[in-house]
């Protein structure tokens, strides 16, 4: 019998078949939250261009704001409508947060700090050179670095490419991912189920992960265990990057799937690896396209889709931590028997501790089939081949399924 691929193998085999990322687009702000910048960018003016006010207050020039001192307001400063004239000594600008800090002028003093009486000015307080005065490019010059390639934009990435004055953003084409559900087994939801059938499910957490990865995800709908049919369900894959089918790439009797492919013209490169749930998996390509099969066990398919298609997606859009590890540290909320001779995933409960570590609590059932336990899981306790015995409150490694709140 030949040695099943281990994980990590497996993992860089899918991300090799990446030969360059996406084609480059360029979008509107508007569209780019969420996107892969593909070149670095710099900012096209300097943040904040002026020196102005961090408070409501007055401006003054520090050798004649002294303590008990009387100045002469001579006029106002605010945002986008600037004092145009020069203070000289003895002098005040009503000045409010964000304007410009007039010529002549070295500081601000806080609206709380004087007393105004008409136009004249009693300081309640000295003030420091350059005090409550944001200096002209603190933020960013014309010219600096902001966004280097290979990050995913998020919302501030957006506000900070805005302000530097970058009404639109190169970023990698989304990759097209087609999706087939295969299995005589399955129907759609809210349709009538037969005796021996169930509602298919994987199509939609797979879309789910492909758009939540950056992908575009093109249904082909379900098909039967059927040769023609899978074939001309595989047709309808025209036009994208990577065909993704659930189910049916095994060896049984039914499992029709690697055998069309293959007819084809399928150059598979494995089907099986050393994984618990998801030991089906098949990577091959077909012409220029990437195929990947995914395990038909709702809970095989979804780990699978987070080990390995989501990585190959984040390569696809030019994410240069697209391999990069998934696991956090974490200890062990309970007890835990020792690991067999493939990797496993086991869903876990996931709570911060008082101690602010995480702990995972393994489900009781670990099924593949169980979409409810998946459901409730919160991340994947991550165990080892031949791992052994460990004890609640052991360090381990985790996968969080959802983002980490404190």
């Amino acid at each position: 019998m030949s040695r099943l691929l281990g994980v990590e193998e497996a993992l860089l085999r899918v991300l090799a078949c990446v030969e360059a990322p996406a084609p480059v687009e360029d979008v509107p702000l508007s569209d780019a939250t969420g996107r892969t910048l593909a070149r670095d960018i710099a900012a096209l003016r300097t943040q904040p261009p002026f020196a102005n006010s961090a408070m409501d207050g007055y401006a003054v020039r520090t050798a004649d704001a002294r303590a008990g001192a009387q100045l002469a307001v001579i006029g106002e400063s605010a945002a986008g409508r600037a004092f145009a004239g020069r203070m000289s000594a003895g002098q005040a600008v009503r000045i409010f947060t964000g304007a410009p800090l007039p010529d002549g002028a070295d500081a601000v003093l806080m609206q709380e700090n004087g007393e105004r009486e008409g136009d004249a000015l009693l300081c309640r307080e000295a003030v420091s050179p350059y005090e409550n005065v944001r200096h002209e490019g603190v933020d960013f010059r014309a010219g600096e670095p902001l966004l280097l390639a290979g990050r995913r934009l998020t919302p501030r990435d957006v506000g900070l490419a805005a302000a530097a004055n970058h009404a639109s953003l190169p970023v990698h084409r989304r990759p097209k991912i087609a999706i087939l559900a295969t299995g005589d087994e399955l129907v759609p939801p809210g349709a009538p189920i037969g005796p021996a059938q169930i509602v298919s499910s994987n199509n939609f957490v797979t879309k789910g992960v492909v758009e939540a990865a950056g992908g575009v995800a093109v249904d082909l709908g379900l098909a039967r265990d059927d040769r023609a049919e899978l074939a001309r369900a595989m047709a309808r894959a025209e036009g994208c990057d990577v065909l993704v089918t659930l189910g049916g790439a095994s060896v049984g009797d039914y499992d029709l799937v690697q055998e069309v492919l293959k007819s084809e013209g399928l150059a598979l490169d494995f089907w099986r690896i050393a994984m618990r749930p998801g030991k089906p998996l098949m990577l091959g390509r077909l012409n220029r396209r990437i195929v990947l099969g995914l395990p038909g066990n709702p809970t095989s398919s979804y780990v699978c889709a987070v080990l390995f298609l989501r990585p190959l997606l984040r390569a696809m859009l030019g994410d240069l931590e697209a391999g990069a590890d998934p696991t956090v540290f974490a200890v062990l909320g309970t007890d835990v028997g020792p690991n067999g001779a493939r990797q496993d995933y086991v869903r876990s409960a996931m709570s911060w501790g008082a101690d602010g570590i995480l702990r995972v609590h393994p489900e009781g059932d670990q099924d593949s089939s169980l979409v409810g336990v998946l459901a409730r899981a919160r991340a994947l306790l991550v165990r080892p081949p031949h791992a052994p015995a460990a004890a609640k409150g052991a360090p381990c490694r985790a996968i969080p399924l959802e983002p980490l709140g404190v």
